[in-house]
């Protein structure tokens, strides 16, 4: 009996493991100025690539805006829902071959990321090449 509890918890453990390594899931994202946390995106999985969409906006004054500033089909959406990060590929440690969205600017780019550790996430945005860019770290929001 002991044998079997030590295999079960074993296993969930190794499961929390797993998923405290995975990319997949909520994080909280910081405003490079203020050091603020601006809000929430939830990073999921499709079709074997990597998207993240903005779930929770946590300035109050910020919860209605549009991203008046992106082109195309994003022009005046409501930041809130909006997807910000598509069509990231697994790449060994790395996810990378997709772009993010600014919703401040409009401007997309194309970034990377990569765990920094099981809460942090090491993102970076660039054009051209990635030395000409900004890197940010979110933080996962725990359930």
């Amino acid at each position: 009996m002991k044998n079997w509890m030590l295999t079960i918890g074993v296993f969930f453990f190794a499961l929390s493991t797993i998923q405290a390594q995975s990319v997949i899931g909520k994080w909280k994202t910081i405003d490079d100025e203020t050091g603020e946390a601006k809000s929430v995106v939830e990073i999921y999985e499709k079709s074997g690539k990597i998207y993240g969409k903005v779930v929770e906006i946590l300035r109050a004054d910020h919860k209605k805006d549009l991203c008046v500033k992106c082109d195309g089909a994003d022009k005046n959406k409501p930041i809130m829902g909006l997807n910000i990060i598509n069509g990231l590929k697994k790449d060994g440690d790395e996810y990378s071959g997709g772009t993010i969205l600014d919703p401040t600017n409009g401007k997309k780019y194309k970034c990377y990321i990569t765990l920094d550790s099981a809460d942090k996430l090491k993102l970076r945005g660039y054009v051209g090449i990635s030395i000409m860019g900004r890197t940010q770290y979110w933080t996962r929001v725990k359930n």
